[in-house]
C-alpha cells in the first residue's frame, strides 16, 4: 500500500485565489480521508515550491485551515491533519448556536430565520436538486 500523500492542483485562470484552492483541496481531502488523522503536511515552504506558488500563500491557507480546525500545527514539529469533522461540526454547532441567538435579538421568528439561512446554503451552495 502506498502511503498518503497530498494532492493538489492549482488553476491558474481559475478566479479563486490560489490560497482558497489549497484550503479547500487540504480540507476536502482531510474531510474524505484521503488525507488522515495526523498526517503530517509538506513544509510551507515545501509545497510553495512545488506548486509555484509564493510561501506567503501557502502559510495563508495553513492558517485559514489551523482557524478552522482541519489542521494542527505542532511548532517546529510541523503542521497535521487534525480530526477534521469533530471539529468542523463542533465549529459549525457554535455557529448556528451564535446565529439563533443574533437572529431573536434582531426580532425575527423562526421561519424568518430559517429563510435567511436556506437563502444563504442556495448562495453558497448552489440550488439543491
Amino acid at each position: 500500500m502506498s502511503p498518503q500523500t497530498v494532492s493538489i492542483t492549482i488553476d491558474q485562470s481559475s478566479a479563486v485565489a490560489p490560497f482558497e484552492q489549497v484550503r479547500t483541496q487540504i480540507a476536502d481531502q482531510a474531510r474524505e480521508g484521503a488525507l488522515p488523522v495526523g498526517y503530517k503536511l509538506p513544509t510551507v515552504r515545501g509545497l510553495a515550491e512545488d506548486l509555484g506558488l509564493a510561501a506567503n500563500t501557502v502559510a495563508k491557507a495553513y492558517r485559514a485551515l489551523e482557524t478552522d480546525g482541519v489542521i494542527e500545527t505542532r511548532g517546529r514539529n510541523g503542521s497535521f491533519i487534525a480530526a477534521a469533522g469533530d471539529a468542523a461540526d463542533k465549529e459549525a454547532a457554535a455557529a448556528a448556536e451564535s446565529y439563533a441567538r443574533r437572529v431573536q435579538r434582531l426580532g425575527l421568528d423562526r421561519r424568518a430565520a430559517r429563510t435567511a439561512v436556506e437563502d444563504a446554503l442556495r448562495a453558497t451552495y448552489g440550488a439543491e436538486d
